[in-house]
């Protein structure tokens, strides 16, 4: 059976390549074991935090604030693509993840990140957040580097497989460790 898993954006800039890297992502899952989505911060479009109450009640009054929760409650694990700013990763998806609380205890997770040094400030803080949201994550994380060969003159991105293909290994490991987390089902202690 495939497990529905959300390939989360944690990316709203104009110039982001999240979403880039999240489609090469998708590409390089085992089809026949997990059916990946992608759900972009960017097109959800939450504002900052709005509820009266807080993510652990469980109650939500916003429109859009029950629609991100029905949309997280829809999927078996997460795949959190993230980029590194400042050392640290992106207001848009602490804000993403703060809507809500008992919708991410138990599920499994897998971070990607992605910058310079690899991301891994931000998927290290990201971490300790999904730990403390008492998720159970891989034990692989895949750090996407940039090198002055990934970025065309316009600073976009050239080709991201030709990018990332040395990590093409790691992203099928965290995969293969996300679907057993999900087949598990065991809480976290």
């Amino acid at each position: 059976m495939s497990q529905k898993i959300a390939v989360i954006v944690g990316s709203t800039r104009p110039t982001r390549i999240g979403r880039e890297i999240a489609d090469w992502l998708v590409d390089q899952a085992p089809s026949d074991d997990v059916s990946l989505e992608i759900v972009d911060l960017k097109e959800i479009n939450l504002p900052f935090l709005d509820e009266p109450q807080q993510p652990a009640s469980g109650i939500q009054e916003k429109d859009h604030s029950k629609k991100w929760k029905a949309l997280v409650d829809s999927f078996d694990g997460y795949i959190f693509v993230t980029p590194e700013y400042n050392a640290g990763y992106s207001a848009p998806l602490k804000n993403a993840i703060d809507y809500l609380k008992n919708e991410w205890t138990n599920k499994p997770a897998m971070i990607v990140s992605y910058g310079w040094g690899g991301g891994a400030s931000a998927s290290a803080q990201l971490r300790q957040v999904l730990e403390r949201l008492q998720m159970r994550q891989t034990t692989t994380s895949p750090a996407l580097f940039f090198g002055p060969e990934t970025f065309n003159e316009a600073a976009e991105l050239k080709d991201a497989h030709a990018s990332f293909e040395s990590h093409i290994a790691d992203i099928k490991k965290a995969v293969s460790e996300l679907v057993e987390l999900v087949n598990t089902k065991a809480p976290v202690a």
